[in-house]
């Protein structure tokens, strides 16, 4: 047996219902479809999701606008630039912060952000420390400490 050999088996293959080609021939005239309304058209099947000009059910429901992040990390955030108004040598702290007035209201902890220059030496103690805002405060003089 070869590949040019192979057929399929006697009766498994039926041709096609002409359909459509007068009224001696079975399926004339409407061809099945009825006689008239959008399933009886020519070219008649619609979208998936429609339903016949309702608002479809895709476009009712509400949509999630960007997937929540789960545990997600709440910082108070404070640039270096701020930190420069204080005096040399202070104990940065959530609470010496908001004692000087510098930030209104803490909910959530202390996170020291890069934009800005430092010229005091300060000593920082907050819950973390951008990459930037580590080496800025260190190149003042200060140190940085992650509580």
């Amino acid at each position: 047996m070869r590949l040019n050999d192979v057929r399929p088996q006697k009766g498994s293959k039926k041709r096609g219902k002409r359909v459509g080609r007068g009224i001696s021939a079975g399926q004339g005239a409407s061809a099945g479809l009825g006689m008239r309304g959008q399933k009886s058209r020519s070219g008649s099947s619609t979208r998936p999701g429609f339903e016949g000009g309702q608002q479809p059910l895709y476009r009712r429901i509400p949509k999630l606008k960007g997937f929540p992040i789960i545990n997600r990390k709440n910082y108070t955030t404070i640039n270096v630039e701020k930190l420069a108004s204080l005096p040399a040598n202070t104990e940065v702290t959530l609470e010496s912060l908001k004692a000087s007035g510098i930030i209104t209201s803490a909910k959530a902890p202390l996170k020291i952000l890069g934009n800005g220059e430092l010229s005091v030496a300060l000593n920082v103690k907050a819950a973390a420390f951008t990459s930037q805002a580590r080496s800025k405060i260190e190149a003042a003089g200060g140190s940085c400490e992650v509580i």
